[in-house]
């Protein structure tokens, strides 16, 4: 059992403002004098200056065995965390506890990183219309909703960052969006953004027969990467004219939010998330990269064990989904859980994903046990499920594993990472507890029942009119 005195839940932001605004109403309403609110004021702010206090308070997870992901296990270790940052990981017999910590007892536990979700439709959010099939200017991150009860699933699952996508019913669908799992009440508050505070992601884009519709979308595989090509093409030749313009307001075109996107692309601002899974769509989709010059990662890639010595040379990573019943989509007939072990074999960079819905997030640490069984290393599987991951959304200097200086975001397990038996118990993000097992509302999340799925939305695949694509 964790030792919840000390664990306890690490104190979120208070709105200061609007609790003592209702204060105020409410002391009003019953005629109490003025100099009880400034008391009630003067106690708000000595509470608040608790809880940056406690914010900034070291906490030491002690005695469990610490997976930090890269490097070898330690049977029996301590992890210390301040102010969202891990300060500390080693051996519990040589890795000193600050003397004001909070210290969690984790023996029998398994302390390791928060896992890292790359490709996933959390939050019901849709991206292009049917009005064609290239739309690079939406962006999903203007349809989720954070309420959905999605999002404390992944906590549950011990989910800490995600890479939400628009579907793949479209040769580009819109742009994703890289959150980390906090508990706020705003999309804008999960957001990863860069030096610039805009939001960081990628460009969703697909092939294959998701996107064979009727006009104007392409019939053909062939259609599908001409009209990609021509899209780039014009991005080229605008990216040209701002160059030409230097920046002079009058001789710069006219903005295009859609070329304005895929120069983002072309100038690697964004990388290419693409949805593939035949070999010969692989392939394309690496011509397309060698003749444009962008970044991408290969998503699904259910054929990728039969071009696996292909993608090694071209230096591509590769997002595999890992299903237990796989089905229901043709061009994914020859999938194989032995994807995984065939790109390691390769050297090729393999992480692992859930494409939630397809695979419900409370489940992911089971995907990298079932490409062990067919043969991936354990090493290998559990860095797919966030070291990988995190160096192909670009943060892999600041998640994936327990290194000092790194994000806090972290989980603690029963027991091993790749045993069924194996549940979640807490997740921790940049230091402060989102998920407890222990805690009713947050275990209703974990196991299911009545009010557990409430809000939460999944987009239909290619069904008739539909375009969400999840697949």
């Amino acid at each position: 059992m964790i030792q919840r005195a000390t664990a306890g839940r690490l104190p979120a932001a208070t709105d200061s403002a609007g609790l003592l605004s209702g204060w105020r109403r409410e002391l009003d309403n019953a005629g109490v004098i003025n100099s009880r609110i400034h008391a009630l004021a003067v106690a708000l702010v000595i509470a608040w200056c608790g809880v940056v206090r406690a914010a900034d308070t070291a906490t030491a997870f002690v005695g469990g065995r610490v997976i930090p992901v890269g490097r070898a296990e330690v049977p029996a270790g301590t992890v210390v965390i301040r102010g969202g940052t891990i300060v500390a990981v080693g051996p519990a017999d040589s890795t000193p506890v600050p003397p004001d910590a909070q210290r969690i007892d984790t023996t029998g536990l398994v302390v390791m990183p928060g896992l890292v979700d790359t490709h996933s439709h959390v939050g019901g959010g849709q991206g292009g219309d049917a009005s064609g099939p290239v739309q690079p200017d939406v962006r999903i991150l203007d349809s989720i909703n954070v309420r959905d009860a999605g999002f404390r699933k992944c906590r549950a699952g011990g989910l800490t960052t995600l890479n939400i996508m628009p579907g793949s019913g479209h040769l580009a669908s819109g742009q994703t969006v890289y959150v980390k799992l906090r508990r706020v009440d705003t999309i804008d508050e999960l957001l990863y953004r860069d030096a610039d505070g805009r939001p960081l992601g990628g460009l969703k884009m697909a092939n294959g027969t998701n996107s064979q519709k009727e006009p104007p979308f392409p019939g053909t595989r062939g259609k599908s990467a001409a009209l990609v090509r021509q899209k780039f093409v014009k991005a080229l030749a605008y990216r040209d004219k701002l160059a030409q313009a230097a920046g002079d307001p009058e001789k710069r075109p006219d903005r295009d939010l859609e070329l304005e996107a895929l120069v983002d692309v072309l100038e690697k601002r964004k990388i290419v998330h693409h949805h593939c899974h035949r070999a010969d769509d692989i392939m394309t989709v690496l011509r397309l990269r060698d003749e444009f010059g962008f970044d991408v990662v290969l998503h699904h890639v259910s054929e990728a064990w039969k071009v696996a010595g292909a993608l090694a040379k071209s230096g591509a990573a590769c997002s595999v989904i890992v299903l237990d019943s796989p089905g229901g989509k043709i061009e994914a007939a020859d999938f194989s859980l032995v994807n995984g072990a065939a790109l390691e074999a390769a050297g090729v960079p393999c992480a692992l994903h859930t494409d939630d819905p397809v695979t419900d997030s409370r489940l992911f640490l089971r995907t990298a046990a079932l490409a062990v069984r067919a043969g991936m290393s354990r090493d290998k599987a559990i860095e797919s499920l966030t070291l990988a991951g995190a160096r192909m959304l670009g943060l892999g200097d600041r998640i994936g594993s327990l290194d000092v200086g790194k994000d806090a975001d972290l989980i603690v397990l029963s027991g091993d990472p790749l045993s069924v038996k194996t549940r979640v118990l807490q997740t921790f993000v940049e230091g402060r507890q989102v998920f407890d097992r222990d805690d009713p509302e947050d275990r209703l999340y974990a196991v299911g029942g009545f009010g557990a799925s409430r809000d939460q939305k999944a987009e239909p695949c290619c069904i008739g009119p539909a375009l969400g694509g999840l697949k």
